[in-house]
């Protein structure tokens, strides 16, 4: 081997220097006496070896490699054989049997130790089994869900419903359900969690069989096994889908090795000895100087010594390593040895000096190891460290953490070493992530929390935003004492967890280390190869079982990633003027058609990037001079084909049988739910990286650029950050973008992937991660509840107040518990820093938007994400992060808010956007937005243009289009200002329940007049926007209130039933979703009457007698349908079912109610009495229904008083803390009226012969005529008609014209 360090070559086979002639050649010898004290210093013997027999006989390099054999030597007891001992049968290596020994389908890892369920709950049990002695091994689990581990026989039968416990002779732990299993279950041993180890120790002394918990026994789980001829028992376990382990038979050291037990796997004992030995040679090395001068040996620390390339230091180090170098590639050595030597070094002494130290002993390795051994050790020292990181105990100082982070640090440090790992391990193998995760402690003892957080306090009322609870009291003087020692100790543990966060952003920044490409590529365009390709694989959801990554994990990483991005953008900032803040950032549009950067499958705003490039071709050319190549697009469109199709070769490796239920699968294997220290699946779903081609020169403003494809691996750091004329991942920049950069391209690239990681898993998990503050608050309500049972019991009843003491102590633990458990959550998730990276990507989203919305119809290329980010983070800023920390105290809150009620408004009708789903989520987001005080300001606040255009979008007609979510958006702006229209909930069900005041409230009302006027000019405006509108709305009124009354009939005939039917819960969700869009298209109506009544009583309007004769009309089949006397209305209500809480009288009449009082009371004379005479003239007209509002059966004489409401009867006046007085006053002048319009109609109308009525509805005299088939019937049902259809009814000829039938009389008279 060639030395890389002091000038001289020597072989790796032989260091000896066989002759005094070649030791003359050779400088820097020292003399042989000073050669010999050196020798005899580092290479002493063993403890044990008498110092007399190693050191009569001189030393030099001609016979230190007899010397050194003589010192390797090993006892012979070390050197037995690791085969079959007595006690076990079977393979010496000990691996999971995934030929024939498991049930059900299950993924197992490359090196058979890591195990996934894939079906509903598989088995599978080791190669080696035990029939005497005392053995153990060790499960780490990585996931914390339904499985049973521990022993069975050969002779176990299991399936997909019995697993390892539920049979004799198989025995199981069971830390999920905190139970044991044989055949029977019972409580036994702690809940585990994901980072747990679990020890299974069996006894077949004994015949006992127990478990441990990190170390910590959970005492002994059975007796009295089965034991004697064929009884022999291997290590099982049965697992649920998706939970995984990862299983320790002794191939690595144990982490709670116990006394008197064996690992089923013999530790290499002679080469750990040897190991060892070597390694004390090499530290002796380190702690000696040779001084020529002098001719003596200096003592000195690890710390301070260097590599000075003098030749006697480098011999003695090549024929240590001659030895060294073969065991540090196995993992059993690496864990045992190197891990621990290096992990004693950072341990030792400061965080520079360990450094220092580390860099030099890896300069060693890659000097004097060959490059495939260097590879080896490196990659198991780095599998070794994770390892012990994730199944680490939480300890109050995160010290474990802290060095094993800090080791990290250090080989990361060194460049070479980051290299490789960044190019062939990091990503690759170890999924690094897990390095950027701090795990929560499910058990808060073990953790040291109960003494950071002594005094525990939990809020006494929920403040997220939409809710109201029963306001508290002010705070007592003791309330407060707790909370800010509560909130001392919450600070405590948040600068111990921020120690390990900054050790996090420290690995990250040397990964993102984009100066180290001396020698080579550097470290960030290998990051960001391999992160691309960890994103895609969370990505992509087709083919095989992707390999996620689980989102606790992905939330600290996009975290970190945010911190290490942000110092770098700035970092670059402050070296050149010309760029922009971290504050400013954004990714320019341009990266998201021109190819540069690989999106894999994701949805773009206008569909599939195939069907964009051919549609936008010309748009790309002459915005963007991109030339799309024909050979492309048809390349492009033979995937679209084909990308549902698996390769020929990757099928044909798989194994047949590997598919079929019951069998097990080598391949694939999704490293992130198994081991996570143990490499990934080989086969990798990739979809090809398009990227442009480099020009070589300046690109004239007619001259094009042609579109190839490039993989991930084959782009070039000029492919990215660009060179002279061209602008790498910026190229085909649109006029509207500036041409300063923003930061280094590289970043952008990062950016645009922390914002597809957030889009990913971690809003998923911020919101699950709010079930602990939810849980907080059911506990202490229960509590509460507790203590005022207590007060009010009398001290008599002893029994009881027995039992509500012990909830109580039960209620105050568990309240214990998740406050301080809740403290970790704050600290980690939702802290004051983490809102600010979660504002920063909400911002960073909103001017990507922005900034693609100025290109036009390239616009359609933007990933879908970006939309949906926007949404999420604002909804997680809102909701996820109170109480501790308020949106309102973010800077730039009130123009933040601005800036995304302008997005909202803009693109819930894009037409630029055509993807159903993010049509929906945009108008979701819109309906929500405008529901609360503060956002519904922030809409009011954009520019009138937008406002006006926001509310023309909202008033086109309902069809073809999501029209319950634009109705709801309405409904919204008008509540507050309707007809008992104020209430925050619903009053039926707080008078049927008035205990139940922690049922959800509505939001408080807030109305918006601005909104509202802007609704009311441009239905004044066009001719056509009004008719148009209200005809949908009364289209969609007349469905969604028939298909309510349909769904209800079945109820009531299902409740009827002798047998008892349940009634399905999704028809009971549909029935109440249909009544609420009655009332709430009823509240539109209503709202629309209010501001511009003259639509409907203005008759000069060619569509205002048709619009009016169609809203009496509804309007009297649902005062029909509800108000009739024990109807199927009322009986379905009576019923109260579950599902059906919100349909009631009250919601449904008071809209109507509120109509009717607009039509006849407000109204102007000459329109109260159109309306009058369209609503009397409507045969569906009832005049008890109108007395049914006041619970009266029949109207009350003229000039006396109403009568007092009977409390069996429905009756406005008995909701009078949500109908004014004054609104009853106009219902009851409403009812006089309608009373004496309808007593002058009866007296005043003739009788009428069938023949003079509408041949069509029978209700109405003929009005009008046909031309040019003079058939006839009524204007109504005229009008009704050629809204849609311009048919005859009776011949089917084209109506060309509509004449009064008065005026076509006369005509025909006259022509006589």
């Amino acid at each position: 081997m060639a030395s890389k360090g002091a000038g001289m070559s020597f072989s790796r086979k032989s260091y000896r220097l066989t002759s005094d002639a070649e030791k003359a050649k050779v400088t820097g010898i020292v003399d042989e006496k000073l050669l010999n004290d050196y020798l005899h210093h580092v290479f002493s013997p063993p403890d044990h070896t008498s110092p007399a027999a190693t050191s009569r006989k001189p030393l030099s390099f001609q016979n230190l490699p007899e010397h050194l054999d003589q010192l390797l030597q090993v006892d012979s007891e070390d050197e037995e054989s690791q085969g079959q001992d007595e006690g076990r049968l079977g393979p010496s290596t000990v691996v999971l049997d995934h030929t024939g020994g498991f049930e059900g389908l299950l993924l197992v890892d490359d090196d058979l130790l890591g195990v996934i369920g894939h079906s509903n709950f598989g088995t599978i049990r080791s190669t080696t089994c035990v029939y005497k002695g005392k053995w153990v091994y060790e499960v780490l689990i990585s996931s914390q869900g339904l499985m049973q581990i521990g022993w069975c026989t050969i002779n176990c039968r299991f399936n997909q419903e019995e697993g390892v416990g539920d049979t004799h002779n198989s025995y199981a732990y069971d830390g999920n359900r905190v139970r044991k299993w044989n055949v029977t279950t019972t409580n036994y041993g702690k809940a585990w969690a994901a980072g747990d180890v679990v020890s299974c120790l069996i006894d077949l002394d004994d015949g006992t069989l127990s478990f441990c918990l990190n170390g910590v026994s959970l005492g002994t789980a059975f007796e009295n096994l089965s034991r004697g001829l064929g009884m022999a028992y291997f290590p099982a376990i049965s697992l649920s889908f998706k939970e995984s382990v990862a299983f320790n038979f002794g191939s690595r050291p144990l982490r709670y090795p116990l006394a008197g037990y064996r690992p089923l796997q013999d530790p290499p004992r002679a080469d750990l000895v040897r190991a060892q030995r070597l390694l004390g040679y090499f530290q002796a090395v380190l702690s000696v100087e040779l001084d020529p001068v002098e001719g003596r040996l200096v003592e000195k620390k690890s710390s301070e010594w260097q590599l000075q390339g003098q030749p006697t230091v480098l011999l003695t180090l090549a024929h240590i390593f001659h030895h060294f170098a073969p065991l540090l590639r196995t993992v059993y050595l690496v864990e045992a040895v190197l891990v621990n030597f290096l992990l004693g070094i950072v341990e030792a002494g400061a965080s520079a000096k360990a450094a220092l130290v580390v860099h030099q002993v890896l300069d060693l390795l890659w000097l004097f190891m060959e490059d495939y051994e260097v590879h080896d050790c490196l990659k198991q020292l780095m599998m070794s460290l994770l390892r012990l990181y994730r199944f680490s105990p939480i300890v109050p100082d995160l010290g474990l953490q802290i060095h094993y982070l800090r080791l990290a640090i250090a080989i990361l440090r060194h460049q070479k070493s980051r290299k490789f790992l960044l190019s062939n391990v990091l990503f690759d193998v170890l999924r690094s992530v897990v390095f950027f995760y701090i795990k929560s402690p499910l058990r808060v003892e073990e953790a040291g929390l109960q003494e950071l957080i002594p005094t525990t306090w939990w809020p006494h009322r929920s403040s997220r935003e939409g809710k109201e609870s029963k306001e508290a009291g002010e705070e007592t003087a003791e309330e407060r004492l707790r909370r800010r020692a509560y909130e001392r100790g919450c600070q405590r543990l948040k600068k111990r967890i921020e120690v390990v966060e900054e050790l996090q952003v420290q690995i990250l920044k040397l990964l993102l280390n984009n100066k180290d490409d001396n020698g080579g590529e550097a470290s960030r365009y290998i990051f960001l190869t391999k992160f691309r390709k960890f994103l895609q694989e969370n990505a992509n959801g087709r083919g095989n079982m992707p390999v996620l990554c689980p989102p606790e994990y992905m939330v600290c990483f996009l975290h970190r990633l945010i911190s290490a991005l942000r110092y770098y953008w700035d970092e670059y900032k402050a070296s050149n003027p010309r760029a922009s803040f971290s504050e400013e950032a954004y990714v320019p549009p341009q990266v998201f058609y021109n190819g540069k950067v690989d999106y894999f499958d994701l949805q773009r705003l206008g569909g599939l990037l195939s069907h964009l490039r051919k549609t936008l071709k010309d748009e790309l050319a002459s915005k963007a001079n991109i030339l799309i190549d024909p050979l492309e697009l048809q390349a492009a469109t033979m995937d679209d084909l084909d990308e549902d199709e698996e390769p020929a070769p990757a099928a044909a490796q798989r194994p047949m049988q590997a598919l079929a239920m019951g069998g097990t699968l080598p391949l694939p294997r999704p490293g992130w739910l198994s081991s996570p220290t143990l490499g990934r699946a080989s086969r990798f779903l990739s979809t090809a990286a398009v990227s442009l081609m480099t020009p070589r020169r300046p690109l004239s403003t007619l001259e094009k650029v042609k579109v190839r494809t490039l993989s991930a691996e084959q782009r070039t750091r000029e492919d990215i950050e660009g060179g002279p004329w061209n602008e790498g991942l910026l190229l085909g920049r649109p006029p509207e973008e500036p041409e300063q950069p923003l930061t280094e391209n590289s970043l952008l690239e990062v950016l645009d992937g922390a914002v597809m990681m957030y889009n990913l898993s971690v809003h998923q998990q911020l919101g699950k991660m709010v079930g602990v503050s939810d849980d907080v608050n059911e506990y202490a309500m229960a509590l509460r509840d507790t203590e005022d049972k207590l007060r009010r019991c009398p001290k008599g009843r002893k029994d009881i107040l027995a039992e509500l003491t012990k909830s109580q102590k039960v209620f105050s633990e568990k309240l214990d518990h998740l406050s301080r458990r809740l403290a970790w959550v704050h600290a980690t998730l939702y802290s004051q820093e983490k809102m600010l990276d979660i504002y920063w990507l909400l911002r960073v989203c909103l001017r990507t938007i922005e900034h693609g919305d100025r290109i036009g119809p390239l616009f359609a290329f933007m990933p879908e994400f970006y939309l949906s980010v926007a949404i999420n983070s604002y909804s997680a800023l809102k909701n996820y992060f109170g109480p501790v920390h308020s949106m309102e105290e973010l800077p730039g809150y009130e123009e933040t808010l601005t800036h995304l009620a302008a997005t909202l408004a803009k693109h819930f009708a894009d037409t630029r956007i055509i993807g159903t789903d993010i049509r929906d989520s945009l108008m979701q987001a819109l309906a929500s937005y405008v529901c609360y005080p503060h956002s519904l300001r922030a809409v009011e606040r954009i520019p009138e243009e937008q406002r006006i255009a926001m509310v023309r979008n909202l008033l086109a007609p309902y069809e073809q289009r999501p029209w319950a979510q634009t109705n709801w958006i309405l409904v919204r702006l008008w509540r507050g200002c309707g007809f008992g229209y104020r209430y925050t909930r619903l009053p039926h069900l707080l008078q049927t329940k008035p205990e139940d005041a922690h049922l959800p409230s509505l939001q408080k009302p807030c109305p918006s007049t601005l909104l509202q006027q802007h609704m009311a000019d441009l239905l004044r405006q066009g001719p056509d926007v009004a008719p148009s509108f209200l005809n949908s709305v009364l289209n969609q009124l007349n469905w969604a209130f028939s298909e309510f009354i349909g769904m209800i009939q079945e109820i009531q005939q299902a409740a009827e039933r002798l047998e008892r039917n349940f009634v399905d819960s999704r028809q009971l969700k549909v029935c109440a979703t249909c009544f609420d869009l009655s009332v709430s298209l009823l509240r539109v109506l209503e709202m629309t009457i209010t501001l511009v009544p003259e639509i409907f009583l203005d008759w000069a309007r060619p569509t205002s007698e048709m619009l009016l004769r169609r809203l009496a009309q509804l309007l009297n089949q649902v005062l029909n349908r509800v108000t009739a006397e024990r109807n199927l209305f009322d009986r379905v209500v009576t019923l109260r079912l579950p599902g059906l809480e919100s349909v009631d009288h009250y919601p449904i009449l008071v809209a109507v109610t509120g109509i009717l009082v607009q039509l006849l009371v407000h109204g102007p004379a000459s329109g109260i009495e159109r309306a009058t005479s369209v609503l009397l003239a409507d045969p569906c007209f009832q005049l008890r229904s109108i007395c049914y509002l006041l619970g009266q059966l029949e109207p009350p004489a003229p000039g006396t008083a109403l009568p007092a409401p009977d409390r069996k009867r429905f009756s406005l006046q008995s909701y009078t803390d949500y109908i004014s007085a004054e609104e009853l006053a106009q219902v009851d002048r409403m009812l006089a009226h309608l009373t004496s319009a309808s007593a002058q109609a009866a007296a005043a109308s003739l009788p009428t012969s069938e023949e003079d009525l509408c041949p069509i509805c029978y209700a109405h005299p003929i009005s009008a005529v046909f031309q040019p088939c003079g058939h006839k019937s009524c204007k109504a049902c005229i009008d009704q008609h050629l809204m849609n259809n311009k048919d005859c009814f009776f011949c089917k000829a084209t109506i060309v014209s509509v004449e009064d039938c008065e005026k076509s009389t006369s005509a025909t008279s006259s022509a006589a």
